[in-house]
């Protein structure tokens, strides 16, 4: 349907139909092209039903108009079966619940939409679960895995999705809703003549593994199998109907778990043993190789591939007794038992990260799915591994095979060119002959994640033309008008049409940050984005991120796959034809924190703070640009002036009127909510030159030098911070010094002063250094890089010394370390600086090892800052909060202010939002005379606006632990 008229018409009549939402407009369209897999398909609309009548309503319309049908959950599918041309049903919005859950029975009653992770969460009380658990069971959803027969690690304990369905309610093309279940319950008219027609076919026609996923489970009819319907709808993919309801059987949660960990020589071998392992009767045989272990990975014993292999038992020693016993038989070169629930899931995270890491080869080349999940009978699956691999290198290819050994199903992504028509030719090729080289192995193309358009063109190969000519029987019974998810599973589209990436543009497209990680290709940058969708995580454990926006609004287009979604489509100029003008990417973006979570959460690596800055420096290149953008923007400037002219008194005074308040806010577009933070009466440079002119000894000391980096808030909102690290600095023997402020020829290092001329130096120019971070983060880069050069010029006595830079703010440092090489990616000194860049407690730890703390022995509570988490990392101030005797974790999270973007008019409802999902929750929980750490800005900001609470730095705890006459001045007003 092209034609906008009849298109016009279409939507208008659905929506006189559905109470849900019915959405056109290209934004919708846009988040819908893809999911998981390399094929895209532009649909017409998203309708978001709120029940089965909406679905049912929905049916009627396009099956009048013959208008295809898509089912939609989390999108998560890696075959290109949750795509399509038509209309796309999104349950995620409101059918969405557990319905009921019944822990006699052990069965509960779901909608398509809910969250596996929901159910869990439902079932855990009662000592329950739901077997299957895929690693993407944080978003991934019922519908979508009853859809796809998913599996996940413990298939070897509780089996496939199949196995846990007890009925479905199904509405099928035409409108009849039918309850599914066992012998023949809810089958369409003329499945039980067909199937009792095709008996012989259908006991010797299906391969006997455990993960056959393949093709349409019509033996799950046989009379011997219980005539079992619903068993046999699962895995259809949504071709034959349109799932509403869902009775499932819960098993029993073993009280205990342990873990073994079996390091193998390599791959081959540690399938070779696992085939034996599923008879002691474990909950999981997971296997990997160190090409997908990330190198700093620890708790692993030797080998290079490992087996994951979890029991349980009704004591802890049980389970251990259980894992012990496994560990002896399984034949590996070394073994580790971890007992401790933090330190397994900590070793689980690196097995369910493994679908976005291999999208990446060892040297950054980019790898693809297509052939992720294969199986065959797992004692045949170290002899399949062994031939996978040869014929990956007979075709020149790249892959890392990882997966469910204990049940012969292994995933892999593949460094094919899916970019040129000479690399999708050889995907093609490659693709045959794995199919033949399965079936050889007595295997299925799909293993778990279904056929869609990857495999369903292969399907030949498996079942002969005979079975698949079948299948379309069967498809017709059930979907006479081909209504339902056309071109999956029968009549399929071929393997190699509909890339995603064959609508990107050819050429580089011109852009200001390096992407260097990408070969300077911004899209390549955008193509990190592969769907695993980890960004859609509802709640976020221990000190994650990504993605707080989402977690907020619960939509699509702020996440950030949303996001790179609707970059990818404004690339494509198909459905987002404005370019970087595009209002549709603008309006996703806004709400985008910059937080840098995605950079360290995501498997795959997405910067999406960095695609927001480089949208907004060619969205608003040669236009007026909003107010916020010039009044937090070009902050440094501001608060600079305001210091030269000695005005803070003054404009702290005029802020606290409010009515005068109220018209600068308005005029500077920040959002009426916020109270204007208190200027410093003296920065914190102006300090430093006072006490080092006072100090005839000038504070040198014996220790190492260290420069310490007099960032924007520091210098002129939280001098205290500056002082106090000044003061630890100096008590564990280090030299401070700050950066030059004169441009020399020869120049020493710095003192923060204007005072360093000598008598054989020529100045070049004067200013004060800086990180950029405000224009970066409102797209301003030229802005960016002129000061970033002028830092530059200004640090090169720095970088001639052997002396690091110190940098109090996380996001300062954060903006270092990355952003200034990536936005001046020519100039060696970029690089040199950023590898100087130390945190406060990376300094000290470096710098003087042996220098002990004060003690101060005082529960801690807070929030890491985003940026830290993201770029920094903080093994180095939890090492000094412990040897300091400063107990507990920190939340994760992000504070939501996050620099300019809470101070922005529209954002507060958001930016408080955020704030109430951990770090408020975790500061009221925080015990009697708890110390509430904040080492950024934002953070301190946020607790005192939102919550009356006073953060600080750890460089101000521990100032105020150092005994002398100088104590207090940590304490000092800022």
């Amino acid at each position: 349907m092209t034609d906008l008229a009849d298109l016009s018409e279409l939507r208008a009549e659905l929506r006189r139909a559905v109470r849900g939402e019915v959405a056109f407009d290209a934004t919708s369209r846009a988040l819908v092209t893809m999911d998981a897999s390399n094929y895209r398909r532009v649909p017409l609309g998203v309708v978001a039903p709120r029940d089965a009548d909406d679905v049912a309503a929905v049916l009627e319309v396009c099956r009048a108009r013959g208008v295809p049908v898509v089912a939609r959950g989390g999108g998560t599918s890696i075959a290109g079966q949750a795509t399509g041309t038509g209309v796309v049903l999104d349950f995620t919005r409101h059918m969405n619940r557990v319905l009921a859950l019944d822990p006699g029975e052990r069965t509960a009653v779901v909608q398509p939409g809910v969250v596996l992770d929901r159910l869990q969460e439902a079932a855990a009380p009662h000592g329950l679960r739901f077997g299957p658990d895929p690693s993407t069971h944080s978003r991934c959803t019922l519908g979508g895995m009853i859809g796809n027969n998913s599996c996940g690690s413990h298939s070897v304990a509780w089996g496939t999705t199949a196995d846990s369905v007890r009925e479905l309610s199904v509405l099928t093309a035409r409108g009849r809703r039918l309850r599914l279940g066992r012998e023949w319950a809810g089958a369409p008219d003329g499945l039980r003549e067909l199937v009792e027609s095709e008996l012989a076919r259908l006991r010797t026609g299906f391969p006997r593994l455990p993960r056959r996923i393949s093709g349409y489970a019509l033996d799950a009819l046989l009379p011997e199998n219980g005539a079992d319907v619903a068993r046999s709808f699962c895995g259809s993919e949504g071709t034959l109907g349109v799932l509403t309801e869902a009775v499932v059987r819960l098993v029993e949660t073993p009280p205990a778990r342990v873990l073994a960990v079996l390091g193998y020589a390599d791959e081959g071998a540690a399938a070779d043993a696992a085939a034996g392992l599923p008879a002691h009767r474990p909950l999981t045989v997971e296997g990997m190789a160190r090409d997908l272990v990330p190198p700093a990975a620890a708790g692993l014993p030797r080998g290079d591939a490992w087996l994951f292999v979890e029991t349980g038992g009704e004591t802890a020693g049980q389970a251990r007794a259980r894992a012990e016993a496994i560990a002896r038989a399984a034949d590996a070169v070394d073994a580790a038992i971890v007992e401790d629930p933090a330190a397994q899931r900590a070793l689980w995270r690196i097995r369910e990260d493994a679908s976005g890491t291999a999208t990446r080869m060892p040297d950054g080349t980019e790898a693809w799915p297509g052939w992720e999940d294969c199986a065959v009978p797992p004692e045949r699956l170290g002899a399949y591994l062994r031939r996978f691999r040869e014929l990956l290198a007979a075709h020149g290819l790249r892959g890392a095979p990882y997966g469910h050994f204990g049940d012969g199903c292994i995933h892999v992504r593949i460094d094919f060119d899916l970019l040129t028509p000479a690399g999708i030719g050889r995907f093609r090729r490659f693709s045959q002959e794995l199919a033949e080289l399965v079936v050889a192995h007595g295997g299925s193309l799909s293993g778990e994640h279904g056929d869609g358009q990857a495999r369903a063109e292969l399907l030949p190969t498996m079942y002969g033309e005979r079975m698949v000519a079948l299948f379309e029987q069967v498809k017709g019974l059930w979907d006479p008008d081909d209504l339902l998810n056309p071109g999956m599973l029968v009549r399929p589209a071929p393997l190699d049409a509909n890339l995603r990436f064959a609508v990107l543009p050819r050429r580089p497209v011109d852009v200001a940050f390096g992407y260097t990680a990408d070969q300077g290709d911004f899209s390549a940058a955008v193509r990190r984005c592969v769907g695993v969708a980890k960004c859609r995580t509802t709640e976020v454990s221990g000190a994650a991120v990504m993605c707080p926006s989402f977690r907020v609004t619960g939509e699509e287009e702020h996440s950030t796959r949303g996001r790179a979604r609707l970059l990818h489509e404004m690339l494509a100029g198909e459905l987002v034809t404005d370019g970087w003008r595009s209002v549709e990417v603008r309006d996703a973006l806004d709400l985008c924190l910059s937080c840098k979570g995605c950079r360290s959460d995501c498997p795959v690596g997405v910067d999406m703070a960095t695609y927001k800055a480089e949208f907004l420096h060619h969205h608003y290149a040669g236009r007026r640009r909003p107010a916020a953008h010039y009044a937090l923007g070009w902050l440094p400037v501001w608060l600079r002036w305001t210091a030269r002219t000695r005005t803070a008194p003054l404009l702290n005074a005029l802020a606290a009127l409010r009515p005068l308040a109220a018209v600068v806010k308005r005029l500077g577009g920040i959002t009426p909510e916020r109270g204007i933070p208190r200027l410093a009466r003296e920065p914190f440079t102006r300090w430093w030159r006072t006490r080092t002119d006072a100090r005839a000894d000038g504070g040198e000391g014996e220790g190492d030098l260290v420069v310490l980096w007099p960032d924007t808030f520091t210098e002129h909102l939280s001098p205290s911070v500056g002082r106090a690290a000044v003061r630890v600095l100096e008590a564990a023997g280090l030299r401070v010094a700050l950066p030059p402020t004169l441009r020399l020829r020869r120049p020493p290092v710095g003192d923060g002063s204007s005072a360093l001329l000598n008598p054989v130096s020529v100045l070049r120019g004067r200013g004060r250094v800086c990180c950029g971070l405000t224009y970066v983060s409102t797209g301003q880069l030229e802005r960016a890089r002129a000061v970033l050069r002028r830092t530059l010029d200004l640090m090169e006595p720095v970088l001639e010394t052997a002396a690091p830079v110190v940098v109090l703010e996380p996001s300062c440092a954060a903006a270092l370390r990355t952003d200034l090489p990536e936005l001046l990616p020519d100039d060696p000194r970029a690089r040199r600086l950023a590898d100087r860049v130390l945190t406060f407690a990376e300094a000290l730890r470096r710098h003087a090892p042996g220098w002990t703390p004060p003690r101060l022995d005082r529960p801690v509570a807070g929030q890491t800052h985003c940026h830290q988490h993201a770029v920094l990392g903080d093994e180095a101030d939890r090492r000094l909060r412990e040897a300091a005797g400063l107990t507990g974790e920190l939340s994760g999270g992000c504070c939501g202010l996050a620099g300019n973007f809470g101070f922005e008019k529209g954002h507060w409802e958001v930016s408080a939002a955020c704030a109430e999902e951990q770090l408020l929750p975790s500061v009221r929980r925080a015990p009697d005379g708890a110390v509430v750490l904040a080492d950024g800005f934002s953070c301190r900001t946020q607790l005192d606006q939102l919550a009356g609470v006073r953060g600080r730095h750890l460089a101000e705890v521990l100032a105020e632990g150092l005994e002398g006459p100088e104590g207090p001045e940590g304490r000092g007003g800022s």
